[in-house]
């Protein structure tokens, strides 16, 4: 009986007890991974959504230092302008005539002096030969005043012995007297007369010689004009007719002309020290100084042009080219003491906040930290910066007006620009 009774308490259920749970399986730990990365990337989005759109996006610009090298220092203003020759010359004939030979191509080096072309002189030789005769039928007729003359001065002299000795009357005596005077009168006029011809031979001559077309100065031919058989004119006579056989540059006389805004003529003065880049060469600075102001204003454009001489000499130098002009701040003489230089960033990365001059500098993790600068003189389209920034440091572009000191900036894609 006890044994049975023990048995029985054994198979009775006890309600409190929990039953003992079965160890998760292996697909439900991955399962439960799965959602929690699901969470995390769920999260992550949101706050590029949300928290990320509210970053502004914003362009950026270095600090630049500027630097003293010993010469001119920083630039008080650019410029843009083209080289200029201020020798040139369109060569023309001084007569019109069809062009027998043209001696010159583009890019060749010519001598003062040197025959670039020749016209037919067919006209002009003919002209000369009709003064040549004429030249020579003066002086004929001169000679023969002169032998009358040497006759009638004999005639008069026997005369003047006999009518002294009265063999002749007093007439005859006269006659000849009066003769031998126009005789004289006469050769005056014929050798007057071979004067004019001779000088008339001359100009023909100088017509001949005009058919030449000769270089007026040495430089280099930039352009041909004219072929052989074709009309030129010294005048502008419309249709076919040429006015030149070519142009030439004297590449010595090369300089550059710049328009400046009137508002900022004030800044550029004679002799004062420049730094050119040609568009062609951007890496190529040439020195130059300021050659004069032209007192002039385009009304227009609202410029003044000014006359800038190269100090550099180079056959990649040609007219019209295109240039940046930077005028400079005059060397310090020896012995004096520098300016303070600062640096320089674009204009448009100094703000005002509260009445103050401020830049936004982007720092770690594209927040941006306000700082109190002080402006220097303008340098072109850059602004010098005497204090509150490094060169190196990275600046903000055109900070929007919610912009503030901690906030966090998206960088502008330059590939949209």
């Amino acid at each position: 009986m006890n044994a049975s009774a023990e048995l029985l308490k054994e198979l009775k259920l006890e309600r409190n007890r929990t039953p003992s749970t079965p160890p998760p399986s292996p697909r439900g730990r991955w399962i439960g991974l799965a959602v929690a990365a699901a969470v995390v990337l769920a999260a992550v989005a949101a706050w590029l959504l949300l928290g990320g759109e509210k970053a502004p996006e914003v362009r950026t610009a270095p600090v630049v230092a500027i630097g003293t090298d010993g010469g001119a220092s920083a630039s008080v203003l650019d410029a843009s302008g083209y080289v200029v020759a201020r020798r040139m010359a369109t060569v023309s004939a001084k007569v019109t005539g069809r062009v027998k030979e043209v001696l010159i191509e583009e890019g060749m080096r010519v001598e003062e002096g040197q025959v670039l072309a020749r016209l037919d002189p067919i006209d002009a030789d003919a002209q000369r030969v009709l003064a040549a005769s004429q030249v020579s039928a003066a002086r004929s007729q001169a000679d023969s005043v002169r032998a009358q003359l040497v006759d009638a001065e004999a005639n008069a002299n026997r005369l003047s012995q006999l009518v002294g000795q009265q063999l002749v009357s007093r007439a005859q005596y006269d006659q000849a007297i009066a003769q031998r005077d126009a005789l004289r009168a006469q050769l005056v006029t014929a050798q007057r007369n071979a004067q004019v011809a001779g000088d008339s031979l001359r100009i023909a001559e100088q017509g001949v010689d005009n058919t030449v077309v000769r270089a007026p100065f040495s430089g280099i031919v930039t352009a041909k004009a004219a072929q052989p058989g074709e009309i030129v004119s010294p005048l502008a006579t419309g249709g076919f007719t040429r006015t030149g056989i070519g142009t030439i540059v004297d590449m010595e006389s090369l300089e550059v002309e710049v328009e400046v805004g009137e508002s900022y003529i004030g800044r550029v003065q004679p002799k004062m020290p420049v730094e050119t880049v040609l568009n062609a060469y951007p890496d190529w600075r040439i020195p130059g100084e300021v050659i004069a102001i032209i007192p002039a204003a385009d009304r227009g454009k609202a410029t003044v042009k000014v006359r800038v001489a190269l100090k550099q000499k180079d056959a990649r130098i040609v007219p019209d080219m295109g240039v940046r002009v930077s005028f400079l701040e005059s060397a310090p003489e020896p012995g004096e003491a520098e300016k303070p230089q600062g640096v320089r960033v674009p204009a448009a990365a100094i703000v005002q906040r509260d009445g103050a001059d401020v830049a936004f500098v982007l720092g770690s993790e594209d927040a941006v930290e306000q700082r109190t600068v002080k402006p220097g003189i303008a340098m072109g389209q850059d602004r010098q910066v005497l204090s509150g920034l490094k060169a190196g440091e990275t600046v903000v572009l055109d900070a929007p007006e919610t912009l503030a000191d901690g906030d966090r900036v998206r960088m502008a894609d330059s590939g949209t620009d």
